[in-house]
């Protein structure tokens, strides 16, 4: 393969892997927990945060703090999922540069 080919591929490659991301920070992802729904972005942006309970304990303070956490952490699991889904194979091709 001659060096010319060798860039038009990489820059084929650069549009794609920019497309994808794009793609990907645009996606909403749902992380859910007992108490608690966050949406974010696949930018790792917070668009919303949903209490499924109405009224709320004392005590209850500490569990929904939990409970967002876990949402959280659930919802930005799946961005890195779909990231890697996405954007994985050029990782591989790349020797791990990305």
């Amino acid at each position: 393969m001659n060096m010319q080919a060798m860039l038009q591929q990489a820059q084929r490659m650069q549009k794609d892997i920019q497309a994808k991301q794009e793609i990907i920070n645009n996606s909403e992802y749902t992380g859910t927990s007992e108490m608690v729904d966050i949406t974010i972005y696949g930018s790792k942006k917070v668009k919303s945060v949903n209490i499924k309970i109405k009224q709320l304990d004392e005590e209850d303070v500490e569990v929904l703090e939990d409970m967002i956490k876990i949402a959280m952490n659930d919802a930005i699991s799946k961005v890195e999922k779909d990231t890697e889904a996405k954007l994985g194979a050029y990782s591989k091709q790349l020797g791990g540069l990305m």
